[in-house]
């Protein structure tokens, strides 16, 4: 008996390969993995996902089974691969190749893809950035140094002359309709082990960071009381620094002055949507978490994938730069405050106190900005449109 998967594939619908190799835990896997999904439930095409560790990709997914070689999951294909050095030999090549982040792909597979006729579309997904010169380059064309191929390079960003970011067609509507419901956010925080009160409500969600301890500090001897809530497995360094050695386990919490200290499991994608929408201020990082955090229209703070020579920085302030226009003046030098304060370090106290300051202001700003955002074309759409006039 041939599955569903294997009827859709016999009936030619457009097949799509992604490959994914996972850099910072799960954070590229996580892209790729919303990208899949998205495709395969709006779009109707036949998607296989190729992680190199699927043990990641199941933390944030788990109807994966790490020990699986390939599996169907959410109607995508999860394929393990093992890099770009892999062999993949007798793998019939998709009409559109996604290679994520520019992982590489394998001799094997590039081999059948020139082998193809007509060969497929070659797509590569680089990293999110709102910096200018991705419009000049996004959608260029490259040519394969041996092979007679040709790979695209695709920007996400933030203006309608890049691919835009990733944005299911319901997101907002359920985001909303969430929202709505005065039992949804206390049942669901209820069903997640937290509190349900008068504190504020912060998620954490960052690479390791040496101003966290002093953050941690300030809430915990502020005046108004918070819930932090924090991915078990995040910024365990510093917190086991903070705690003494006393970092909670998921589903347990620590108590120090004014902070809680709530340590969850990973959740999945769409639980952790929710988590976003119920917090006060979120801070994110890398990309996928960054750009839900967006969707989520409540006030954050980015912390940018570490780079050498400091390019992260330039992404931060590039960001910042489209992002608070158009905010206050007072409110923006809050915003910016604490962003470099989070990712530069400085004098976190003062920082938090201002941002706190303009929180209101900032979250209607965000609202905005999201609805900005939410005008232009989602990123899958932008991309099953580019490719459809290369195929």
């Amino acid at each position: 008996m041939i599955s569903t998967f294997d009827a859709l594939m016999l009936q030619s619908a457009q097949r799509w390969d992604i490959f994914c190799a996972v850099v910072d835990n799960h954070g590229d896997a996580g892209v790729c993995w919303r990208l899949s999904r998205q495709l395969a439930a709006e779009h109707g095409f036949v998607v296989r996902l190729f992680v190199d560790r699927l043990a990641s990709l199941a933390r944030i997914a788990p109807e994966i089974e790490p020990a699986r070689a390939q599996q169907i999951a959410r109607n995508v294909r999860v394929c393990r691969w093992d890099g770009p050095r892999s062999g993949l030999d007798g793998i019939d090549p998709a009409e559109i190749v996604i290679e994520g982040f520019g992982c590489g792909l394998p001799p094997s597979y590039l081999a059948a893809m020139s082998a193809c006729n007509p060969q497929p579309v070659w797509i590569n997904l680089e990293y999110l950035s709102a910096e200018s010169w991705i419009e000049g380059c996004h959608g260029l064309p490259s040519r394969h140094p041996a092979l007679p191929l040709t790979r695209h390079f695709y920007f996400p960003g933030f203006t309608p002359a890049s691919g835009g970011l990733l944005r299911e067609r319901d997101l907002l509507a359920r985001r909303d309709a969430f929202r709505a419901d005065p039992g949804a956010r206390p049942a669901f925080l209820r069903s997640l082990g937290l509190p349900v009160g008068e504190s504020a409500l912060v998620s954490l969600f960052c690479y390791p960071n040496a101003a966290l301890a002093a953050l941690l500090d300030v809430w915990s001897e502020g005046d108004e009381p918070i819930v932090c809530v924090v991915a078990e497995g995040v910024a365990t360094s510093a917190l086991d620094g903070w705690t003494g050695g006393g970092v909670p386990h998921a589903g347990q919490q620590l108590t120090r002055g004014r902070l809680t200290l709530a340590v969850l499991p990973f959740l999945e994608q769409d639980d952790y949507d929710l988590l976003l929408w119920c917090c006060d201020v979120n801070f994110v990082r890398g990309e996928d978490s960054f750009v839900r955090a967006q969707w989520a229209a409540r006030g954050f703070v980015w912390q940018p994938y570490p780079q050498a020579e400091d390019a992260h920085r330039l992404k931060l302030e590039a960001f910042l730069d489209r992002y608070a226009s158009g905010l206050e003046g007072g409110a923006a030098a809050a915003l910016r405050a604490m962003s470099s304060a989070w990712s530069r370090g400085g004098d976190v106290d003062a920082a938090w106190r201002a941002f706190c300051g303009a929180r209101e202001r900032i979250a209607a700003h965000t609202d905005a900005w999201t609805a900005r955002l939410a005008a232009m074309p989602d990123l899958a759409g932008n991309l099953v449109r580019f490719c459809a006039d290369r195929v």
